[in-house]
């Protein structure tokens, strides 16, 4: 049995850096050059894709790893320019039937891994003897990386959903972040009306080219977009009701629908467009990079069909240890130590790239208890970890994004006049095709 750290207690404001990566004793990133595992019997190679995320996080692992079990240990971090690259060269090392330019470990996104252990189950190692707890991670987290009722991967970070509110606005308009706690949908349409009537601005915003909205809203009610492994979507009462609400939403003026991804960032949430803003976590630097709003907003739980607090989750990813790890042994003392529970590592990760985890216990912490002077010195990180554990599980596919993009298109079409069925009926026979169905 491993050797368990004592989180290490800071006080003081937490300061996050999401532009610098991570870095310490003789560990090290490079970018690009050839991949391959480690041939030294005290290093891992990793591939990752955001310096100013996920690779921060990872380099916490390898620094407490580094600090508190094995000094003679590095970890090679090899960025890549998108979670894509990774996919690619896996899809191409299988492919051959060589897996020698394939690290150690890689970071993988949780809506596309299923399907890639599927496909090339040999590229993977699975992880049954990893001395991992893994009821002490959110249920819904671990359903991705699980297959067959085999464990593949270790939480890194998740998605899980915050509802952030200007809370300054919602007092123009009678209301507080209370009132929207635990409401209905119909009763969140009334306040957004309210509110925009009050600020003119929307209470809430998604990008319609790729919208997340559907997905997350039926996540909270237990439902999916799939059934059985197919589209769920002509006959998904739960989804009709949705996208009507997100309809007359639209058309209210209560839901703004920016153009593209970046129109959504940077023109709606940063250019001060939005009373509210619900997606992942992963969106709060984002929403802090307007540093006159500082104090001004708060967080909580989604609204749910028949009330109640809901929860969701968006994005996220884990670590895998590829078939041409060399050191299987040292890779799953190096997860499970680390990622898998270790709260110095969850608490650097936090700090230094704003990964927020899914390991339950890392809630409990100084750090996450910290209050976040932007959100009102609100402790959201604990709140967010609290959430995440009740996030449910739903079915997924592998087609989730396409599902996403169909459904979103279909939404954009009905507010433009097209009929509510006939678009979402067009949506599920594009999903259908595309799966070969």
């Amino acid at each position: 049995m491993k050797k368990r750290v004592l989180s290490v207690l800071l006080a003081g404001v937490m300061a996050f850096s999401l532009a610098a990566c991570g870095g310490g004793g003789d560990d090290s990133s490079t970018e690009g050059g050839e991949a391959a595992a480690s041939g030294d019997e005290n290093t891992l190679t990793v591939f990752a894709w955001d310096p100013a995320f996920n690779i921060p996080a990872i380099q916490a692992a390898a620094d407490d790893y580094k600090e508190n079990v094995d000094p003679d240990f590095n970890l090679e971090i090899i960025e890549q320019a998108q979670s894509g690259d990774i996919e690619t060269a896996i899809t191409t090392a299988a492919s051959a039937g060589d897996y020698s330019n394939l690290p150690d470990i890689v970071l993988f996104q949780d809506h596309y891994i299923q399907r890639y252990i599927s496909d090339y189950p040999d590229a993977w190692v699975p992880l049954g003897d990893i001395d991992i707890n893994w009821d002490d991670f959110a249920a819904e987290k671990l359903d991705y990386s699980t297959v067959d009722g085999e464990h593949y991967g270790v939480p890194v970070d998740g998605g899980t959903v915050i509802c952030a509110y200007r809370t300054d606005l919602l007092a123009e308009a009678g209301y507080t972040i209370d009132d929207l706690t635990g409401c209905t949908w119909d009763e969140f349409m009334e306040i957004g009306k309210a509110v925009y009537d009050a600020t003119g601005k929307a209470l809430l915003c998604m990008n319609s080219d790729g919208n997340d909205l559907p997905y997350i809203m039926m996540q909270a009610e237990g439902v999916s977009q799939f059934k059985d492994g197919k589209p769920y979507i002509t006959e998904n009462e739960t989804l009709i009701t949705i996208v009507e609400k997100l309809v007359q939403m639209a058309k209210d003026g209560t839901l703004l629908m920016p153009n593209s991804w970046s129109d959504y960032t940077d023109k709606a949430i940063q250019g001060d467009q939005v009373a509210g803003v619900m997606n992942g976590n992963w969106i709060i630097p984002t929403i802090e990079k307007v540093e006159a709003n500082s104090g001004k907003w708060e967080i909580t739980t989604m609204p749910t069909l028949e009330g109640g607090e809901g929860y969701a989750s968006n994005g996220g990813a884990s670590l895998y240890i590829t078939a041409n790890c060399k050191n299987v042994d040292l890779a799953k003392e190096f997860l499970a130590y680390t990622f898998g529970g270790s709260t110095v590592t969850y608490d650097n990760a936090l700090k230094n790239g704003g990964v927020v985890s899914t390991y339950i216990p890392a809630g409990e912490t100084e750090v996450y208890q910290e209050g976040v002077e932007y959100f009102n010195n609100q402790p959201i990180y604990a709140d967010i970890a609290e959430m995440g554990s009740h996030v449910q599980t739903i079915e997924q596919s592998d087609y989730h994004y396409s599902a996403r993009n169909y459904v979103g298109a279909a939404i954009v079409n009905i507010i433009n006049g097209a009929d509510t069925m006939e678009a979402l009926k067009e949506a599920e026979d594009q999903l259908n095709f595309e799966m070969g169905n």
